[in-house]
């Protein structure tokens, strides 16, 4: 059975509540649920739910939190065997006030989270060791931006040490200013990470936001990746892949957007099983646009089980082959 490592960190998440602000409370006041979230493990749930073996990386606390992000990963189907706990330590907190649209504001507070110590642990070469042993390493630029440069360059030569035994390396450009010191560092993370890919997935959001005023063929040229998936605001996705590239095309959304949290992350994942599971990069992105288009039409980055889609028939997987 096919497996794939997520790297990230799962973060508390405090949610505005629809119909939470009350009056005389300001801007962004009123009622929060509580909940858990991160891109990463959006991802790593949706994976499981499609019915790829995952395991999530990432360090956590000895507190009741982190016990409780243990047990929900667990009853998703998420493997744990790989998650760190630090003795005394927390994980981070976030919130998210959503506009009239559905579109999100982040605020977090994350500096001391136990998941950015992870590449710097008496255990990480045992857990970087262990990627060897999947088909697939994912993770963000979120990931990237939670370590020190020295941890990342210690993730990078993992990476690259299991990529010569067959494992493929996914990258997704989920860019948060606010996660780095500044763009040139981001940039050159980003550059990094390009080269060190087997497949990118990406978005007009992101790029833009490291290259102001690029076109769609000049961000899509800084990507030397053999795989690229690019997705523009319309939502279209630029494909490119050995021997060939093409455009897919979202179909019509026939219910309205709720909340745009895990557009991209259910994307990734619905876009990985696929591509697991046989299928070529088109058949993949129209599963990932299939996707995401039904998670936007919920509240919050998981969607309720019964509201997943229909399971798919797929070609048989092809067999892992060491990188030349």
């Amino acid at each position: 059975m096919a497996s794939v490592a997520c790297i990230g960190e799962c973060m508390v998440e405090l949610r505005q509540a629809q119909g939470g602000q009350s009056s005389g409370q300001g801007q962004g006041g009123g009622l929060y649920s509580r909940g858990f979230g991160g891109d990463t493990l959006n991802t790593a749930v949706y994976l499981a739910r499609l019915e790829v073996k995952v395991d999530y990386l990432t360090a956590l606390g000895d507190d009741a939190l982190s016990d409780e992000m243990i047990a929900a990963w667990t009853a998703e189907g998420v493997g744990t065997r790989r998650v760190v706990r630090l003795p005394g330590k927390l994980p981070g907190l976030y919130m998210i006030q959503l506009d009239a649209k559905g579109e999100r504001q982040f605020f977090h507070w994350r500096d001391s989270a136990a998941a950015r110590q992870l590449m710097n642990l008496p255990e990480t070469d045992e857990l970087l060791n262990s990627l060897m042993s999947y088909d697939i390493v994912y993770l963000s630029a979120i990931t990237l931006s939670i370590y020190d440069a020295a941890g990342r360059d210690r993730l990078f030569a993992a990476i690259k040490r299991a990529r010569l035994l067959g494992t493929r390396f996914v990258f997704d450009t989920n860019f948060r200013a606010r996660g780095w010191p500044d763009r040139d560092v981001a940039r050159e993370v980003f550059a990094a990470a390009f080269a060190a890919a087997d497949i990118v997935l990406t978005s007009t959001e992101d790029l833009l936001a490291l290259y102001p005023g690029e076109s769609d063929d000049q961000l899509m040229a800084r990507i030397p990746t053999p795989e690229l998936v690019f997705r523009l605001a319309e939502p279209v996705s630029l494909l490119r892949f050995p021997g060939g590239a093409s455009e897919v095309r979202a179909e019509p959304m026939t219910k309205p957007v709720v909340d745009t949290t895990a557009a991209g992350d259910s994307f990734a994942a619905a876009y990985i099983a696929a591509r697991l599971a046989g299928s070529d990069p088109v058949e993949a992105a129209q599963a990932g646009h299939r996707l995401a288009s039904l998670v936007i039409c919920y509240p919050g980055a998981i969607i309720p089980g019964y509201a997943m889609p229909p399971k798919k028939r797929h070609r048989p997987a092809t067999t892992r082959q060491a990188t030349k």
